[in-house]
Parts: structure tokens; C-alpha cells; sequence
């Protein structure tokens, strides 16, 4: 998750944060390849995909949390931390959805939401202005989806941990995409905002 404080911020590349979130990036590729590999004839590697998941959504607490702790905010970091969660939402959706564990309207809707960021982010820079910061409900929503996708992965596998999977897999889903677009129509208001009062002093 990101990390907002700028009190203390560094220009500092291998801080032990940052080396945590380069190795959640580096995880992106490997995870896709595990999820996929049935799909393309290869063994079921599903509790492999599953473990590279859950290291990373510790990961994700670890860096934000040490950096706070021992002061090791960096410019970089605030660029590593959130490309690293959205490459993993983005290839989760794309292995889920490839393998029919997650239907096409729910990952049409996370990109529906991405897409609208998008065209946000360059608006502000249009009009001068950086990226938005990650607030609490993207954080909350990012959680959220972090715990549904190991769950829905988990769902496919036979008996009472795949039920157990699939009923609060789909509860995270639902308020992680529920959060995701309550937090991206804050960010459209902001922008608004931004973009109305950088005219009026035109």
C-alpha cells in the first residue's frame, strides 16, 4: 500500500521497502506463468500461484510499514508500492478470468475503473498537477482485492476448503470492487476540484 507521509522522504534507491516492493514486481511474471501454466497443458501449479500471492500481499504490509518505522520513505518508493498493486490486481484478473475462476464482468469492471484513473492522471497532468494520492478507501479496496484473489484461486479446489474459498473470496470481491469505484469517483471529484479552481484563477 502506499505509503502518504512526506515528512520524511528520501532519494535513497535500496532501502529495504523498496527492495520489498522490486521483489513483489519481479513475483508478477512468475505468478502468471504458475496460474497459467494448466491452460497451457502444463502441470496444476494453483498452491505455488497461491503462495507467490500471499507473500505478496505480505510484502505489501511489510513496506509501508517499515518505511514508516524506520524512516525510509523514498520517491521511489512512492512509485514502486502502487505499480506494484495494480500489476498484481492486473494479473491476477487476467489468470483468474483466462481460467474461468473469475467472470468477465467483474474484471471488465476493476478496468473499467483503471481506465477512468487513467484518463484522470492525465488530465491533472494537463493541468500541472502530479498523480492523486492514494486514499483510505484505495488502500481498504486493495486489501480487500488482495484477499479475494489467493481465496477465488483457492475456490477451484475440491471439498470444504474450496467452498470455504469461494464464500468469502466473493465477499472481498464484492467490497473490494465495491471500494475500488466508491474510491475512483472520489478521485474524479477531486480532480474536478483541482481542475475547476486551476481555471477560475486563469
Amino acid at each position: 500500500m502506499e505509503v502518504q507521509e512526506t515528512r520524511v522522504q528520501t532519494d535513497r534507491v535500496l532501502t529495504i521497502p523498496n527492495i520489498l516492493s522490486m521483489a513483489r514486481l519481479v513475483g508478477v511474471p512468475l505468478f502468471l506463468w504458475l496460474i497459467l501454466r494448466p491452460v497451457f497443458g502444463g502441470p496444476n501449479s494453483d498452491w505455488w500461484a497461491l503462495l507467490v500471492l500471499m507473500l505478496s500481499g505480505v510484502s505489501d504490509y511489510l513496506d509501508g510499514k517499515l518505511a514508516r518505522k524506520w524512516n525510509q520513505i523514498s520517491s521511489l518508493g512512492r512509485l514502486l508500492d502502487p505499480a506494484a498493486d495494480r500489476l498484481y490486481i492486473l494479473s491476477t484478473l487476467v489468470g483468474l478470468t483466462w481460467r474461468e475462476i473469475l467472470p468477465w464482468w467483474v474484471t471488465a469492471a476493476l478496468l473499467a475503473r483503471e481506465l477512468m484513473l487513467l484518463v484522470m492522471v492525465g488530465i491533472l497532468r494537463r493541468h500541472g498537477y502530479p498523480p492523486p494520492q492514494v486514499n483510505f478507501l484505495g488502500k481498504a479496496a486493495t486489501f480487500n482485492l488482495m484477499y479475494a484473489f489467493p481465496l477465488l484461486l483457492l475456490s477451484v479446489q475440491d471439498g470444504w476448503l474450496g467452498e470455504l474459498g469461494a464464500i468469502f473470496g466473493w465477499a472481498f470481491a464484492g467490497w473490494g470492487t465495491t471500494l475500488y469505484w466508491w474510491a475512483g469517483i472520489l478521485y474524479v471529484v477531486q480532480v474536478r476540484r483541482l481542475v475547476k479552481a486551476d481555471t477560475a484563477t486563469d
